[in-house]
């Protein structure tokens, strides 16, 4: 093989990865989808604007504080295992910032991590049992029909692919697609993994960075 057809076939690759990326990212174009990462994007900048006036006003060491760690450490896991579930489902609890603040009042982030995610998945595996059981009447009272349309084209070109994806990023919608994927009746144990898996490894980097954000406040 010379060079010049070698330098041919890494540059067709890279123009078809080229391609790929394009079309994956236009998986993200959808208004839904983009409104769900501007909301994400706020409270980011919101969370992050709380924390450094919670530093500054050095509210760690506030007596208030130390009554919220003691009940959190008596009933924060049984919180937490109870708001991941109805955050599984289409209820918007938000369990990644449950997730950092338990970790960040002293949670110890094994039981934490291990709990959020059943609860998450217990969840999910609600959402496609009530899509599987009930069908499209269901699916389209919680999304509606263009966002179903919209869902439908983007898992006809990515499936299980675009799935993970949502998993991994906490701010995007996953739970739709867990209706999707009950809707049409996809494989439970690919999708009892994926949806396992994916929230694993968020809760394990949110319950690592609650703690170190714990001990720079002053509430670890």
């Amino acid at each position: 093989m010379t060079f010049f057809s070698l330098k041919l076939k890494v540059e067709a690759y890279m123009s078809k990865l080229n391609m790929r990326t394009e079309k994956l990212s236009d998986a993200f174009k959808s208004p839904w989808i983009r409104s769900s990462l501007i909301l994400g994007a706020v409270i980011v900048a919101v969370g992050l604007l709380a924390v450094l006036i919670f530093k500054f006003m050095n509210l760690g060491s506030h007596p208030l504080f130390s009554d919220v760690k003691a009940f959190v450490a008596g009933y924060g896991l049984m919180g937490i295992f109870l708001a991941t579930i109805l955050a599984g489902t289409v209820v918007p609890v938000g369990s990644p910032a449950l997730v950092v603040a338990a970790a960040s009042l002293g949670v110890h982030p094994f039981p934490l991590v291990i709990v959020a995610t059943v609860g998450f998945t217990i969840g999910m595996v609600i959402n496609y049992g009530l899509a599987y059981g009930l069908g499209r009447p269901y699916v389209l009272k919680k999304v509606g029909v263009e966002k179903l349309e919209e869902i439908s084209a983007i898992w006809n070109r990515w499936g299980w692919i675009i799935y993970t994806i949502f998993g991994l990023i906490p701010v995007l919608p996953v739970e739709f697609l867990s209706l999707f994927c009950g809707l049409i009746k996809t494989r439970f144990s690919i999708f009892l993994i994926l949806s396992f898996i994916p929230r694993l490894i968020v809760f394990m980097l949110l319950a690592y960075f609650g703690t170190q954000l714990g001990m720079w406040v002053g509430l670890i």
